[in-house]
C-alpha cells in the first residue's frame, strides 16, 4: 500500500467564546487555513486535490450545507475540488486526518486536505418542527454543546448526562481527586504559557485579520484562551455539576472557535507537487464506551491502535491527549500506565489551556504532534481524544525526514 504523509499544516489561533473570532462565520473560518496552505505551497497543482475532508461537530448554523465544500469554494480552490464534512463530534478533525490517510493507503487518492473547524460562538439556537398541526408548544435548543432533540428511548437506555456530568462520573469511577484535577489544569496552563512565550506556537498559526466596524482591522495571531492562574485560584472555583463535585470551569476545556487544515499526500504525489513529507500516518482506531463515562473513550482507542500498528505506548516519543476535562485526561493516562506528569504528554499544554473548538481540536493535536516530533527528534507520536456519546479515537504518526 502507498504511505500517507502529512506534508504541511496550519491553523488559526483559537478564540474564546465571544472572543476575537466571534465575528467570523464558520465557513469563512474554515477557508482561512485552506487559503494559507495554498499560499505556502505555490508549486502544488490544486486541481489535483482529490478531496477536502473537514471535521465539524455542530453543522446547525453557518457551518451547514457541507462546510468543507463551502470552504473549498470560499478559499479559492478550483471548483473541481470536492469536499466532505465528517462529524464524530469532538473527534471529527482527527477522524478527517485519519480518513485522508486511509484514502491514500488504499490507493483511492494521492493528495488530500484534511482538518476541521468549529465556531462555538456562532452556534445557533434551533427549533424543531411541530409534532402536530397547530402545535404551539415549541422548544428552543442551544446547539453550542451537548444534547438537543433528545430521543426518549436513548434517555431511557443510556441517560443524557451533560459533558461535565460525564467528567464527574469518570472522576468517581477512576477516583480522580479535585486536587489532582486542579494540579493537572495548572500544569496545562503553565506549559501553554511557556510555549507561547517561546514563540513555539507561532509555527502552527496563520494570523487572522478581523474587520472592525470602526477603525482598522485587528490582526489576531495568538491563542487567547490561556489564562494565568494558581492552585489557590483554581481551588476557589465552584463545581459546575454538584455541590460536592470536582469539575470546574478551571479544570475543563473551554467553548472556543478555530480552524485547522493540513496537506496529506502519497510519496509520489508529494514528489510531484514539491512537498516535503513531515510525518507518516500509520493508522487510526476508534472505540465505543458507555456514554456516561465518555471521557474514558481514549483508553480503548489507544489500546486498539497499538494492536493495529504493533507500536507500544512505551515506544511513543510524543503523546497529545485532548484535555476535554482534567478528570478524563488523568483517568486515561493512569489506566494506560502513563504518569500524568510524563514529559511526553502535551508539552505545549492542552485544551484546558488552549481551548477546544470541537471539530478543529483533533486536527490541532495531530499538527502539534508532528511539530513536536521534529522539534525533539522523536520517532513515534500518538494523538487521541474522547468523544461525546461514548467514543474514543486515536491516530499514530511516525516522523519523516
Amino acid at each position: 500500500m502507498p504511505d500517507a504523509y502529512i506534508c504541511d499544516a496550519i491553523r488559526t489561533p483559537i478564540g474564546r467564546l465571544n472572543g476575537s473570532l466571534s465575528s467570523i462565520r464558520a465557513d469563512d473560518l474554515a477557508a482561512i487555513p485552506l487559503r494559507a496552505l495554498m499560499e505556502r505551497n505555490p508549486d502544488v497543482d490544486w486541481d489535483a486535490v482529490d478531496d477536502v475532508l473537514l471535521g465539524c461537530a455542530n453543522q446547525a448554523g453557518e457551518d451547514n450545507r457541507n462546510v468543507a465544500r463551502m470552504a473549498v469554494l470560499l478559499a479559492g480552490l478550483p471548483d473541481t475540488v470536492p469536499g466532505g464534512t465528517i462529524n464524530r463530534l469532538c473527534g471529527s478533525g482527527l477522524n478527517a486526518v485519519g480518513s485522508a490517510g486511509q484514502a491514500i493507503r488504499s490507493g483511492d487518492a494521492g493528495l488530500l486536505i484534511a482538518g476541521g473547524v468549529e465556531s462555538m460562538t456562532r452556534a445557533p439556537f434551533v427549533m424543531g418542527k411541530a409534532n402536530s398541526a397547530f402545535d404551539r408548544s415549541q422548544k428552543i435548543e442551544d446547539t453550542t454543546l451537548g444534547w438537543r432533540f433528545v430521543n426518549p428511548a436513548m434517555q431511557a437506555a443510556y441517560g443524557v448526562d451533560t459533558m461535565p456530568q460525564t467528567a464527574e462520573n469518570v472522576a468517581d469511577d477512576w477516583q480522580v481527586s479535585r486536587a489532582d484535577q486542579d494540579a493537572f489544569a495548572l500544569a496545562s496552563q503553565q506549559k501553554a504559557a511557556a510555549a507561547i512565550a517561546s514563540g513555539r506556537m507561532a509555527a502552527e498559526i496563520v494570523p487572522v485579520t478581523v474587520p472592525q466596524r470602526k477603525g482598522d482591522p485587528i490582526v489576531f495571531a495568538q491563542d487567547e484562551h490561556p489564562r494565568a492562574t494558581s492552585l489557590d485560584a483554581l481551588a476557589k472555583l465552584k463545581s459546575v455539576v454538584r455541590a460536592d463535585g470536582t469539575v470546574t470551569a478551571g479544570n475543563a476545556s473551554g467553548l472556543n472557535d478555530g480552524a485547522a487544515a493540513m496537506l496529506i499526500a502519497s510519496e509520489a504525489a508529494a514528489a510531484r507537487h514539491g512537498l516535503t513529507p513531515r510525518a507518516r500516518i500509520l493508522g487510526m482506531a476508534s472505540a465505543g464506551i458507555a456514554p456516561r463515562i465518555m471521557g474514558a473513550g481514549p483508553i480503548e482507542a489507544a489500546r486498539k491502535l497499538t494492536r493495529i500498528t504493533g507500536i507500544g505506548l512505551d515506544q511513543l516519543d510524543v503523546i497529545e491527549l485532548n484535555e476535554a476535562f482534567a478528570s478524563q485526561a488523568i483517568a486515561t493516562l493512569r489506566d494506560l500506565g502513563i504518569a500524568t506528569d510524563d514529559p511526553r504528554v502535551n508539552r505545549n499544554g492542552g485544551a484546558i489551556a488552549l481551548g477546544h473548538p470541537l471539530g478543529m481540536s483533533g486536527a490541532r493535536i495531530a499538527m502539534t504532534a508532528v511539530e513536536e516530533l521534529h522539534r525533539t527528534g522523536g520517532r513515534y507520536a500518538m494523538a487521541f481524544m474522547c468523544i461525546g456519546v461514548g467514543q474514543g479515537i486515536a491516530l499514530m504518526l511516525e516522523r519523516a525526514g
